[in-house]
């Protein structure tokens, strides 16, 4: 093997390294439950509270849903 196929190789394998090292092991929140949160951070840093979220409505059942 050359140098640079070792190089790019190596970068490669770094860059995959990094990539599966981002998020976190939580399920994802809603953007209700963000707003929500983003409420009660702020009234504990007591800073100005962004505006209450809306209740989200329903979801609707999709015929494809299943296959999901």
């Amino acid at each position: 093997m050359t140098a640079s196929r070792i190089l790019v190789t190596l970068t490669l394998l770094a860059a995959l390294a990094a990539v599966t090292a981002c998020g976190r092991k939580a399920g994802l929140d809603t953007p209700y439950e963000a707003a929500v949160q983003a409420r009660k951070d702020a009234q504990k840093a007591e800073q100005p509270v962004p505006p209450e979220p809306e209740k989200p409505v329903e979801d609707k059942k999709f015929i494809l849903d299943p296959l999901i």
